[in-house]
């Protein structure tokens, strides 16, 4: 049974055991507490602040764990506290191989790239963590989200999600989805979500069967992307692409392309701020 006393109270002290800072919010003014605010946590973790405060008053559904994996992010937990907070939600902690938790030190580094879209993601293709500039460039998608946060599932499966980008280069972006899935497959075979997740596609998507037919395995670790932003036109960025060997989780930092405009671009939009927009973009 979930244990709702034990939760609520390792909530609360992991968010009293938090300052803004750390993660990546202003300090602000007139804290009459250390820590963070329930709200602010709430924020950070995509639910509304009335079901998080009812997770600490011992009320309030089960939570799923979608709504667990989200907290653990949001609070910064390792991997023994990710752990511990399944098990007092009464879950079965996920994997620690090829699994969804990305560590405090990741997220604080993170925290500090803000002048570069910056995207990590699971080694299946599913964002877990975006930041402003990558929601500003490539359009906002609800971190954790299932398959609507899952980039190759977007990229086959979802009319209008590759729009932003050049007609004349979906066919390399389509073959490097499939190669780069292909070599997930391989190394995790056997795995339900790999299995289920290529299954469907083969179900859906007549040009990623034709694709996987061939055979082709290939990790991704640099990319170049040409993307055409409905305000400030196209942009060109190398997406340099890092790994994580404990979690299987890949960084993605989409940098300017000397010689073009794209750093100014790029700063043009973080100034004028995040915008969602209807489709992802990656």
């Amino acid at each position: 049974m979930i244990d709702r006393a034990g939760l609520a109270d390792f909530l609360r002290r992991r968010r009293d055991g938090l300052r803004p800072e750390d993660v990546g919010l202003p300090p602000g003014f007139r804290r009459r507490a250390p820590g963070l605010r329930r709200e602010e946590v709430a924020q950070l973790a995509g639910m509304s602040t009335d079901y998080y405060s009812r997770l600490e008053q011992q009320r309030g559904a089960h939570p799923s764990e979608q709504i667990v994996a989200s907290l653990a992010r949001a609070l910064r937990l390792d991997l023994d506290e990710r752990d511990h907070l399944y098990h007092l939600a009464d879950l079965t902690p996920p994997a620690r191989r090829a699994g969804r938790h990305i560590s405090p030190g990741l997220l604080a580094l993170a925290d500090r790239l803000t002048d570069v879209p910056l995207v990590i993601a699971t080694d299946i293709d599913e964002v877990l963590w975006q930041n402003a500039l990558a929601d500003a460039i490539l359009g906002h998608r609800e971190p954790g989200g299932g398959r609507d946060s899952n980039i190759t599932w977007r990229w086959f499966a979802v009319e209008g999600a590759r729009d932003s980008f050049p007609e004349e280069h979906w066919p390399i972006h389509s073959a490097a989805h499939v190669a780069d899935l292909r070599a997930t497959h391989a190394r995790r075979a056997g795995d339900a979500d790999v299995n289920e997740l290529v299954d469907d596609l083969l179900e859906r998507s007549a040009e990623f069967r034709a694709l996987w037919e061939r055979h082709e395995v290939a990790v991704r670790r640099h990319a170049l992307k040409s993307i055409v932003h409905p305000e400030v036109g196209l942009v060109e960025l190398t997406c340099e692409i890092l790994f994580t060997p404990e979690e299987d989780l890949r960084v993605r930092a989409f940098l300017p392309v000397e010689g073009t405009d794209a750093r100014e671009k790029l700063e043009l939009l973080r100034v004028i701020g995040t915008q969602s927009f209807e489709q992802s973009r990656t």
